[in-house]
């Protein structure tokens, strides 16, 4: 009888073992099919492009190969064989140029964004005195401010920092706005029946409503903010990815200007990819519920 009950043990436990070894090796092999369909593409699109060039069906002084283009870059990055001349190993410090321009006005277009949009979607006065000066301070295109941002701040750091803000506000205020809205009435009810405080209410019931239509906003800013940086370095500002791009341009140095390209998508994908992550992180009651319902 012991025998019989500790081979049943054994069969239990090999079966677990061998249903935990399946599901290892199939989320493996997801992950795995997920990272191919996402490089498929790209190494497509760069083996068409480096056969175009090589072929010469368009000049090279024109479109560079990507060969070519990463030369050029590794130097831009490690100053391997001086090809991006005056440029060569200054990356890095381009790089962090932009990237602090980027943050400075992005973390004073999500203050400024998420409070107004707070105030504006929960008191009506607040919405009747300033949505129609922001309604039409908002079709205009953040560039068009270029000249009164040189005026005011010089050539400088100012400039690229205020067209960053005026990019990544008005998505960050209109998303808060619209997820201050949609807060489920029924909640702020029953919330002020049992005492709650207006801050209360804010805290605990309409911020965490409204934060995936924040977040939302965050995203979507975070690219309108690298896209004005680099407008701004190639026009008021001397150093950053965006004057190197310009710069080269002029020296019809386009290996350096698609090297800058790259460099500008690489750091907006990864500056989206930490706002996801944050995101995920932040919203994991939402995931529990979405997997709750399922």
């Amino acid at each position: 009888m012991n025998y019989q009950r500790t081979h049943r043990t054994l069969d239990v436990a090999s079966s677990s073992r061998s249903v935990t070894l399946s599901a290892i090796f199939a989320k493996s092999g997801a992950r795995i099919r997920v990272g191919f369909v996402k490089c498929l593409i790209p190494v497509v699109l760069i083996a068409f492009w480096e056969l175009v060039a090589r072929l010469g069906i368009i000049p090279a002084s024109l479109l560079p190969a990507p060969s070519r283009v990463v030369t050029t870059w590794a130097d831009w990055v490690f100053a391997t064989d001086g090809s991006s001349q005056a440029d060569s190993g200054r990356w890095i410090f381009d790089a962090a140029a932009s990237v602090s321009r980027v943050l400075s006005g992005y973390l004073i277009a999500t203050i400024s964004g998420v409070l107004l949009g707070i105030a504006i979607g929960w008191w009506r006065w607040i919405e009747q005195a300033v949505e129609p000066t922001l309604q039409m301070l908002r079709p205009i295109p953040p560039v068009s401010w270029i000249p009164l941002a040189i005026i005011w701040f010089g050539i400088a750091n100012k400039p690229a920092i205020f067209l960053v803000f005026l990019g990544a506000f008005f998505p960050i205020l209109m998303n808060t706005i619209h997820g201050v809205k949609a807060t489920d009435r029924n909640l702020i009810r029953a919330a002020a029946m049992m005492g709650s405080t207006q801050f209360q209410l804010l805290r605990f019931i309409v911020l965490p409503a409204a934060l995936p239509s924040i977040f939302a906003g965050l995203r979507i800013a975070i690219g309108s903010a690298w896209m004005l940086t680099v407008t701004a370095e190639m026009v008021a500002v001397k150093s950053g990815l965006g004057y190197v791009l310009w710069d080269s341009y002029y020296f019809l140095r386009y290996d350096l200007v698609i090297a800058a390209m790259v460099s500008i998508g690489l750091l907006g994908y990864l500056s989206d990819l930490a706002m996801k992550r944050t995101m995920t992180a932040m919203l994991h009651w939402q995931r529990r519920g979405a997997a709750g319902r399922h």
